[in-house]
């Protein structure tokens, strides 16, 4: 009798087990932003060491601004993605098959859906937004990446731009989970980056305060007497737990080359289960 009432109970703890509602393990996405600042600053110098250090973060996405390439110099992007085995997808306003091209790109090691591009108002200005329809976990994830306008006095300039950025955003549907990156040269607390309402500041969320505190994305070895984080991973409320945001690539060579002039963001979030 004892090993049966035993038997029926193992049994009916597994039963149970069985009814109890399936939690998806849903991985992490690992998602970069960076200036690499063009061929400034012995750029053929600088490149190894942006390389080691994107390695290093293993992210799934590495949005890149101030993209260059001309006829002596192969895309920058295109170097960068080359060399850490990632997809690339970049963006410019000037015509394709022009020697010289300056923009903003994208580099993925997920599978890509879709990839579209606008340029942002004024033209006259050189900005775009890149858009990235992934996989990630098997669904559908959006990503937005772009770079404003850089004049401290250009507030009116960067909200024209997010204006059309946000439309644009809209055009592709909230369906899926979205984030947007980039340098967006202005701090989250200005006004003009109201704009993005229903997106959250995922390095500000973990670190309340920290932009009064003087963290910065501007290097101050280029910028000693301006410090502002204005390199941000923005992601829809509501659709990320974020599980960790910081200040990285800022660690120069033995020699003292730095990176770039600005620092990058590293953000790890994880998306809502389903």
């Amino acid at each position: 009798m004892k090993h049966l009432l035993t038997a029926l109970l193992a049994f009916s703890l597994a039963a149970c087990a069985a009814t109890q509602p399936r939690v998806e393990q849903v991985p992490d996405l690992r998602v970069v932003t960076l200036n690499i600042y063009h061929d400034k600053a012995e750029w053929p110098k600088r490149l190894p060491l942006i390389i080691e250090q994107l390695r290093a973060l293993d992210a799934d996405v590495i949005a890149l601004q101030e993209v260059l390439q001309t006829a002596e110099l192969p895309n920058q992007a295109q170097t960068l993605g080359d060399a850490l085995g990632y997809s690339v997808q970049f963006v410019s306003n000037d015509p394709e098959g022009q020697p010289h091209r300056y923009g903003n790109a994208l580099l993925t090691r997920l599978p890509v859906l879709e990839q579209d591009a606008t340029a942002l108002e004024p033209r006259d200005d050189s900005r775009s937004m890149g858009h990235a329809r992934l996989r990630f976990d098997g669904r559908p994830l959006d990503v937005y990446f772009t770079h404003l306008h850089h004049t401290p006095e250009g507030a009116a300039l960067r909200r024209r731009q997010l204006e059309d950025a946000r439309a644009f955003i809209q055009r592709h549907g909230d369906t899926a989970p979205s984030i947007v990156l980039g340098d967006f040269n202005a701090p989250v607390s200005a006004p003009e980056l109201s704009v993005l309402d229903g997106y959250i500041d995922t390095y500000g969320a973990l670190h309340p305060g920290a932009d009064a505190e003087g963290v910065t994305t501007l290097n101050p070895h280029f910028f000693p007497d301006y410090r502002r984080r204005i390199d941000h991973v923005y992601a829809r409320t509501g659709r990320f737990d974020i599980r960790e945001a910081r200040i990285v690539l800022d660690t120069p060579g033995v020699d003292g080359t730095w990176p770039s002039d600005h620092f990058g963001t590293f953000v790890v979030l994880r998306p809502t289960a389903r």
